[in-house]
């Protein structure tokens, strides 16, 4: 969001070097409950900077990795210990995680793509997952009770519905949500649980994703129902994300002592026009970023006509199968183009039966399949069964 001069500069939190910050500081217990906080300016001086990776590799114990930084050793492994309390107490309450693989796409130099691969979370990104996470509820809740005006992240209760059709289509696999008047969190959090590693999951996962309503930005605090949290702002990144930014102004006007009855005006007057922009530019943002990843998977898939490819069945339709292969890239197998049997779809089991040879394609099963086509512009891949 910010010139690569100033995010890369004076606003990167560079080894060394003192930098002004706003820093919401906790205090937590044993069992994950925050105790005692302040939001406050002050000035850091980052001691040693470290990657994802870097981290990583001292938590899976690597020699070298723990050889190499063994002053700050002792503090991540006490990191990784705070995160993993405060993973399992978001839980209890009904958090959930929508774990989808992101992809990686590598360019080179003229931005064609030579590697495509899966993003994966590993423990140091999760770290500063839930960090994040209760910065955010603490600062959020916080100003709740200040009553002053200020920008929440919200996400409001699923339509009725949406989770009835959601259940219907996951009675077909033999899954039941209980629905009372609403759906609770807990209730799609048991759900993922109990689809974990079966060949459904990519499906029902995606599928009560669907189900679930936008998160967006708002000037009134209505909680957030993937977190199962009551109050929830996005505050941690105002390098990248706006909202973040128009939060510090707040937050800084009010430790400065600014917050008066025309300053209070100003916010109660500009925020709602602010949350419903900042909402609708996420949106575009989310949908190019999408295409552009489709674009460039069909440009590095259209280089490999002809290759062969294990992968995964990911949906079953009537027009044909959806197979993922390991590198995230998804594409088509048309039902025109099984041309050893005429297959006809079965709805309730999401299968593609052989009228003939009474051979089956389900979801979760292992194909090969070979690229027949790569289209750049409609940004699709088509596949054969081999």
């Amino acid at each position: 969001m910010l010139p690569h001069v100033l995010s890369n500069g004076i606003c990167s939190l560079n080894a060394g070097e003192e930098r002004l910050a706003l820093s919401c500081i906790m205090t937590i217990s044993p069992s994950g409950e925050m105790l005692d906080h302040e939001i406050a300016e002050t000035v850091i001086c980052v001691d040693k900077r470290m990657s994802y990776n870097g981290v990583a590799k001292i938590l899976e114990s690597e020699e070298e990795a723990l050889h190499e930084n063994e002053e700050v050793v002792p503090m991540i492994l006490q990191m990784k210990e705070l995160s993993d309390i405060l993973r399992e107490r978001r839980g209890r309450r009904g958090s959930i995680d929508f774990d989808f693989p992101e992809t990686k796409v590598i360019l080179d130099e003229e931005g064609k793509p030579v590697e495509i691969k899966p993003h994966e979370r590993n423990a140091a990104t999760k770290i500063i997952e839930d960090f994040m996470l209760m910065a955010n509820e603490t600062v959020a809740e916080e100003y709740f009770w200040r009553d002053v005006p200020f920008l929440y992240r919200t996400h409001d209760t699923p339509d009725e519905e949406k989770i009835r059709q959601l259940s219907a289509f996951i009675n077909n696999f033999g899954y039941h949500i209980h629905v009372r008047n609403e759906v609770r969190p807990k209730e799609i959090q048991k759900l993922l649980g109990k689809v974990d590693g079966t060949p459904e999951e990519a499906l029902i996962s995606r599928l009560a994703l669907r189900s679930m309503k936008q998160a967006r930005y708002s000037t009134e605090n209505t909680g957030h129902f993937g977190l199962a949290a009551k109050y929830y702002t996005h505050f941690t990144s105002p390098i990248r994300r706006y909202p973040d930014l128009q939060i510090h102004r707040i937050i800084k006007d009010n430790l400065r002592g600014r917050l008066g009855e025309a300053r209070i005006a100003h916010y109660a007057e500009i925020l709602p026009e602010t949350a419903a922009q900042c909402s609708m530019k996420e949106r575009t943002a989310e949908e190019a970023e999408r295409e552009v990843v489709k674009l460039k998977k069909a440009e590095y898939m259209r280089e490999r006509i002809g290759e062969e490819y294990d992968g995964v069945i990911s949906g079953v339709t009537r027009w044909g199968l959806y197979v993922e292969l390991a590198n995230t890239v998804e594409g088509l197998v048309h039902v025109a183009d099984m041309r050893d049997d005429h297959y006809e779809f079965v709805e309730q089991d999401y299968e593609l039966v052989g009228v003939h040879t009474g051979r089956t394609y389900k979801l979760g099963q292992s194909v090969r399949v070979r690229v027949t086509d790569a289209d750049k512009v409609q940004r699709t891949v088509n596949f054969e069964i081999v």
